[in-house]
């Protein structure tokens, strides 16, 4: 008897210590999930905090008054709301008016159309066709992204001055060549033989992608009866709607903002991101100011309406930009992980 009555204090005692781990180890446990999502707040807020204050510092700016500009009592809400200078960016940087944006998103949308059409079929031969020399040809895409535009400028810029392919130009033309510089032609063929904006990289990105596709696919379909062709195009192209929407989202981004193939193949296309470079360049700051004083009638205007202009055509040229993230910002995200970046 008196042994049974010595067990159960004992194991009262044991339950207890038991209960008192358990609550130990659950109070460290929230307490350090508790760190970590503070920190991972904290981060989160710094980093758009980061990202954000370019954008909101602007608002004081742009949306003052050219008089007020430089008014140190203007820190984040203008004394007096203006929309001068984004009257005048849209005089200076859209020239034909919205035909000027239209045609540089028309272009973007072209080209990046183009890239993913060609990139998709080279990245796909590359990952699943066998053939002499794949491992080469592939070296070489590394090669042309890990490569600097500049040291492919000159061949491209001699080859597009002087165009021409296997003497077929004497046929259409006395001089047997024909000039591509300053005509969108130069562009399109960067992009249909793969020395577009960063093309090599979309090249990369498919490659990856179709190598991650299961074979059985191709197999079933071959048994189906369906050729090289028609299974690329209706079994591997519907499973790569991710990596397409990927590409196709970065191509139209970089390809809207490009100043270096546009400046130098087709500088007079009237693209707004050439634009911008050409016409709120340092040298031009003292016409713009006179433009400013002339077309509002404004008595004195300051350094400062430089920036302020140049800072709302900025604006203004991102928001083609901003539509795009925001109707593919979601896809963007969940598709980067089967875009090959992890594979």
């Amino acid at each position: 008897m008196q042994n049974k009555k010595n067990v159960k204090p004992k194991k009262n005692k044991i339950k207890a210590g038991n209960d008192a781990s358990l609550a130990i180890y659950l109070f460290k446990n929230r307490s350090k999930k508790g760190i970590v999502n503070v920190f991972s707040l904290v981060l989160i807020l710094g980093l758009c905090f980061t990202i954000l204050y370019p954008i909101l510092s602007l608002v004081p700016v742009v949306f003052s008054s050219i008089e007020e500009l430089g008014n140190p009592n203007v820190i984040w809400i203008p004394l007096e709301g203006s929309t001068v200078s984004f009257k005048a960016a849209i005089r200076l940087a859209m020239p034909a008016g919205m035909m000027t944006m239209v045609k540089s998103v028309l272009y973007a949308a072209g080209i990046m159309v183009i890239q993913v059409f060609f990139s998709a079929m080279v990245g796909y031969a590359l990952a699943r066709v066998d053939f002499p020399g794949r491992k080469l040809v592939f070296a070489l895409v590394i090669i042309v992204f890990l490569l600097p535009r500049q040291s492919l400028l000159l061949a491209q810029y001699i080859y597009f001055t002087h165009f021409d392919v296997f003497g077929i130009m004497d046929i259409f033309t006395a001089a047997g060549e024909i000039k591509l510089i300053n005509n969108p032609i130069a562009l399109v063929m960067l992009a249909v033989f793969g020395f577009g904006v960063n093309q090599s990289l979309f090249i990369f990105l498919f490659s990856q992608f179709f190598k991650n596709i299961p074979k059985e696919l191709e197999e079933a379909a071959l048994i189906d009866g369906c050729g090289f062709y028609r299974t690329y195009f209706k079994i591997m192209i519907p499973n790569a709607v991710p990596i397409i929407s990927t590409v196709g989202i970065l191509s139209f981004v970089w390809n809207y903002g490009d100043t270096y193939y546009t400046n130098y193949f087709n500088p007079d296309g009237g693209y707004m991101s050439t634009i911008l470079t050409t016409t709120f360049n340092t040298a031009n700051k003292e016409y713009i100011q006179n433009a400013v004083r002339v077309w509002y009638e404004i008595p004195l205007v300051t350094d400062m309406a430089f920036d302020a202009v140049k800072q709302a055509a900025v604006l203004i040229f991102l928001i083609p930009l901003a539509v795009v993230y925001l109707i593919g910002q979601r896809k963007l995200v969940e598709n980067m992980e089967n875009s090959g970046l992890v594979g």
